[in-house]
């Protein structure tokens, strides 16, 4: 019923039907007759059918964030449920969250190396200073162009040259290229000689009290960060994004004043999937002031576009000079720091023991060692926390698609001036990437894409196999039943199988427009025994053809609380 009411509320996105439906859900008359599939299953867009202009913004602090996802999110026990804002056929539709791209068409290396920028690039011969950087773990200024653009400015810390603005500016391509919104960002440069201070322009100084921006404050920064031999800095530049800016987004519960977000956050595949993504990139940093919600119009109805706006912490460029566990554990985590206080720090972590090949320009990343199970961001999140089996297949499947060449046209943007350090992050992403497909496309039954033509021949590839990491032989059984779409009521019909990811119906399929058929498919491979779960597949027909309406690869599978009895 959950994910049933979840999908329904979804779709309609409108506050009178999540209220009549709470209601209904409360008084126990709920309809157990709505049918599974409605005519525009399954569904591309999540609508923001609202308005959200009375949405305001909101402050986590980062100490209280750190605190309680080191000591309470920790601790949190996931739900088990799927994934809450998919849609019928087990995909994330776009939305003011995501926008499907690699995996919904091909993407070229012109167009990943292009990313998210639409815009041009900011012009330096001129910048005008209007207030320090607020947040992230590097250094730098918010300022306009010399064509009085707004920019969020970040420059290199002294012991790595060209990692922090190379990091940004890659990890977006990649995070754009998997879906999410991100900031538009360049590679440019800084002139002391060619600086001004806005008069307007404050700093907030340590008593908390802001006062006027300086020359002085200027060079404090400058003298802690990358010089370039002609006295220029090498920055990266992000446009200001538009609309009202709210602040960040939480892992988790959902935005009380903005009546299209419904999903509660950790029930979000997309943030469930950046433990995948994140461990890809070693993208270490989840936390709200990496986040942005602004408020824009679309359609000409306010809505809440949510971003992804500072990745920079990835490719070991968020690890400080002598920090080494960052992408091991978490800041804290009891099992391991009670282990080393206890032994004196003789008890050796893996973090440890990693031979790494260290360039200032990328730090402490490798491959050789990674395990995506075992990758730990500085904090946990509930989103995190909540990530299932499929939620990882789904995107496991998206790094696959990052082919070698895409992988090398990413990273050449970062502008690096070493060819052998641009090759070695490309080798770690390869390698990291490929550790991902072994991992988690075998974990779960790897049946995607399944069709059935109007001659009634049931086709559908294996991910684990078309990605290289299984073999054959194997088995493929499909349960073919007539399918009540009013009742949710099946028909048992026939079984085929074959060894081969083509397999023909039996006789008797329903041939009236809307019948539905239903069909579990299953692999028998005895090196993967989780195979055996079927993946079940949901056709209607449509003219003379079926049209796949319904995919579930795993089902809920609700924690169980055991009450103690008194």
């Amino acid at each position: 019923m959950t994910s049933r009411f979840v999908r329904t509320v979804t779709r309609k996105a409108g506050l009178p039907v999540l209220l009549a439906a709470v209601a209904g859900a409360l008084a126990g008359t709920v309809s157990t007759q709505a049918p599974r599939f409605y005519p525009d299953d399954p569904i591309a867009r999540e609508p923001d059918s609202r308005d959200a202009s009375k949405t305001k913004g909101y402050d986590i602090g980062s100490l209280y964030e750190m605190l309680n996802n080191l000591f309470v999110i920790a601790n949190y026990e996931p739900s088990g449920l799927r994934a809450k804002n998919i849609n019928t056929i087990d995909e994330v539709p776009d939305s003011s969250w995501f926008t499907n791209r690699i995996g919904a068409h091909p993407i070229t290396t012109e167009e990943l190396a292009r990313g998210p920028v639409v815009g041009a690039p900011p012009d330096p011969s001129k910048w005008v200073l209007i207030r320090e950087k607020t947040s992230g773990a590097h250094p730098g200024f918010t300022a306009r162009d010399a064509k009085g653009q707004t920019w969020f400015l970040e420059f290199d810390p002294k012991p790595y040259p060209e990692g922090a603005t190379a990091a940004v500016t890659i990890a977006t391509k990649f995070f754009w290229a998997l879906g999410y919104n991100q900031v538009e960002s360049f590679i440019t440069t800084l002139d002391p000689k060619h600086v001004e201070i806005d008069p307007k322009a404050t700093v907030r100084r340590p008593s908390g009290k802001r006062t006027a921006f300086t020359r002085d404050d200027i060079n404090v920064i400058l003298e802690t960060v990358a010089r370039n031999a002609d006295g220029t800095f090498r920055v990266v530049a992000g446009r200001l994004i538009a609309g009202r800016i709210l602040g960040g987004f939480r892992y988790y519960g959902t935005r009380p004043d903005d009546p299209n977000d419904i999903v509660p956050h950790e029930h979000r595949r997309e943030l469930r999937a950046l433990r995948v993504f994140g461990a890809w990139t070693n993208l270490t940093d989840l936390k709200n002031a990496n986040t942005l919600d602004s408020v824009i119009t679309e359609n000409g109805r306010s809505i809440v576009k949510h971003y992804l706006q500072d990745v920079g912490s990835t490719f070991g460029m968020c690890n400080d000079r002598y920090e080494w566990d960052l992408s091991w554990e978490h800041f804290y985590q009891a099992d391991t720091t009670r282990k080393r206080f206890f032994s004196l720090g003789f008890a050796l972590s893996p973090w440890q023991t990693v031979d790494y090949v260290e360039y200032k320009s990328i730090g402490k990343f490798e491959g050789d060692r990674f395990d995506p199970r075992e990758w730990r961001p500085q904090t946990p999140t509930t989103a995190y926390k909540e990530m299932r089996d499929d939620d990882a297949f789904w995107a496991a499947r998206r790094v696959a698609l990052f082919t070698d060449d895409l992988i090398r046209a990413a990273v050449h943007t970062g502008q690096f001036s070493n060819d052998a350090a641009e090759k070695y992050l490309v080798d770690v992403l390869i390698k990291r990437r490929d550790k991902i497909k072994s991992v988690y496309l075998t974990a779960v039954n790897p049946v995607v894409d399944p069709k059935l033509d109007a001659n009634g021949r049931l086709t559908f590839d294996n991910a684990a196999i078309s990605a290289g990491v299984a073999k054959g032989p194997a088995t493929y059984r499909a349960s073919w039943m007539q399918f009540d779409n009013a009742t949710g009521a099946s028909k048992p019909m026939a079984q085929t199988q074959g060894d081969t990811t083509s397999l023909d119906a039996p006789a008797g399929l329903p041939t009236a427009a809307g019948s539905y058929v239903q069909v579990d498919i299953a692999v028998d491979a005895q090196a993967h025994p989780a195979w055996k779960e079927p993946v079940r597949t949901w056709f209607r027909r449509e003219g003379a053809g079926w049209k796949l309406v319904g995919l579930e690869r795993m089902p809920d599978k609700p924690r169980q609380v055991t009450v103690a009895k008194k």
